[in-house]
């Protein structure tokens, strides 16, 4: 393949363990158990932020939180921020995109703003909820389902919600229609096509069609990944965030009670199989087309949900794993030798430059991430040993800020919640050894027999910090 298409499937907040391929005996996903079957699953994928806004800024850009500064949601990422999505499109693709972006403010019915982003499809729909007329999904159910849309929009009327309306009529399904309606029939035939299929869910409301609800006995299903006095030894603000989420503007974890709760990740589970099965769809839209062997297909989501773990509901300042580490399946027909699995840290902005280099692009100096290309292909055993995460009160503000940096090295995750001169909040942390404690129940931070480690990690956060810091900016002279 000499210029390879590109079909990005990235979900919004599904977690790493919520695809069967990675483990999970709950939740059923053939046809991602089918696509990591075909292609390399990454079983240690960072995200460069737990919450969307800054997690999807660096996908799009390679670059880390601090660089690119969508630190937050309802920030507007800079227009002199350059998307991989432009260069594929300079590069002679036919670039097109369904679905969610967020790399800019929409709140209270505002359209993000759009910017120089390649696309000549761009089928925008931040969410299925009421917001802004630029919504597509909207205009397409109201065209298609007048009655059903109106009946949703007066909200209560009916027996749907927007989280909840048939399987036809569903935003997943419109976004697996979409896609397809590109690989048919709107796409450019002459040029490479960079698709990007940018599914809402497993994000709350936690809500699915009923036939996919039916799916599940929430009795059966695991329960949440905690311990009696878990938070005790936490940083404070996961007390705080476990009676309240979203710093008190949603519900908390001791607002539900366990039945509740199971019925919750039920739900949770019943949207990512809905995505699966419009997953299914694509996949079989791609092979019908002859398309499948000359496409690279990646599945990955742009951060996790704590589902109850660690007595936390949704996201927030979080870095632990089923809130920073995610899906990573790459099919890639000639490259990737099908049914491989890499343990290497591999982060978000790295697949920015894989995309560029396979499509025979340079890599801009300012895209911090490196290409997978090598590990994909299983030529490359020189690879970085640690990742970096950044929350800087980036979702709903706290009073004070809650700023947080993760650096995950070796069999260590270090975490950061940092303290004055940055905010008022006391400076404290969290220290776990993923080797001897996977579920991250225990935080050595304050363990004394552990303070070398930590030192240590400190240090080395110092270090990742200045080697990640913004020095494109070309140096003309000694002076």
């Amino acid at each position: 393949m000499s210029q390879p298409n590109i079909l990005l499937i990235c979900t919004d907040q599904q977690r790493f363990d919520a695809v069967g391929a990675y483990g999970n005996p709950d939740v059923a996903t053939p046809n991602l158990d089918r696509l990591a079957e075909q292609g390399v699953v990454f079983d240690n994928c960072y995200v460069q932020s737990p919450v969307c806004g800054p997690s999807r800024a660096s996908l799009m850009t390679g670059r880390y939180v601090p660089s690119h500064g969508l630190h937050a949601n309802g920030v507007d990422l800079e227009p002199h921020e350059e998307l991989f999505s432009r260069g594929l499109a300079d590069a002679g693709y036919d670039c097109g995109l369904a679905g969610k972006f967020h790399l800019g403010a929409c709140h209270a019915g505002r359209s993000e703003p759009r910017l120089d982003d390649g696309f000549r499809i761009f089928r925008w729909a931040h969410d299925p909820y009421p917001g802004s007329p630029e919504n597509a999904y909207h205009q397409w159910l109201e065209a298609r389902f007048p009655d059903l849309y109106a009946s949703v929009m007066r909200g209560g009327a009916g027996e749907y919600t927007w989280d909840t309306v048939p399987t036809e009529a569903h935003y997943s399904h419109w976004i697996g229609t979409e896609t397809i309606d590109f690989l048919r029939s709107s796409r450019d035939e002459s040029k490479p096509f960079f698709f990007v299929a940018n599914f809402f869910d497993p994000h709350h409301g936690f809500g699915a069609p009923r036939e996919y609800v039916d799916r599940y006995d929430p009795d059966a299903l695991s329960s949440p990944v905690t311990r009696d006095g878990e938070l005790d030894g936490k940083p404070p603000i996961f007390a705080d965030a476990s009676k309240e989420s979203y710093a008190g503007r949603a519900r908390g974890y001791t607002d539900y009670s366990d039945d509740e709760l199971m019925r919750t990740r039920a739900a949770y589970y019943a949207m990512v199989s809905l995505v699966d099965d419009e997953v299914g769809r694509i996949l079989a839209a791609l092979d019908e087309a002859g398309l499948a062997d000359d496409t690279i297909v990646v599945f990955t989501s742009d951060h996790g949900e704590m589902l109850g773990d660690h007595q936390l509901m949704l996201k927030g300042p979080f870095m632990y794993e089923c809130a920073v580490r995610v899906p990573l399946i790459v099919r890639w027909p000639g490259t990737a030798e099908p049914g491989t699995r890499r343990s290497e840290l591999v982060q978000w902005i790295d697949l920015a430059p894989t995309f560029l280099q396979a499509a025979g692009v340079d890599v801009p100096t300012r895209v911090q991430g490196t290409s997978l290309a090598g590990l994909i292909a299983g030529t490359d055993d020189d690879w970085r040993d640690w990742a970096l995460c950044h929350y800087r009160d980036s979702g709903n503000p706290y009073d004070p800020p809650v700023h947080v940096t993760m650096l995950r090295h070796d069999h260590w995750k270090l975490v950061v919640h940092h303290g004055p001169p940055s905010t008022a909040r006391e400076r404290t942390g969290e220290l776990y050894d993923l080797a001897a404690d996977p579920a991250e129940l225990t935080n050595l931070w304050h363990d004394d027999s552990h303070r070398s480690v930590r030192t240590d990690l400190q240090e080395m956060l110092i270090d990742v910090t200045v080697a990640t810091e913004d020095r494109s900016n070309p140096r003309l002279a000694p002076w």
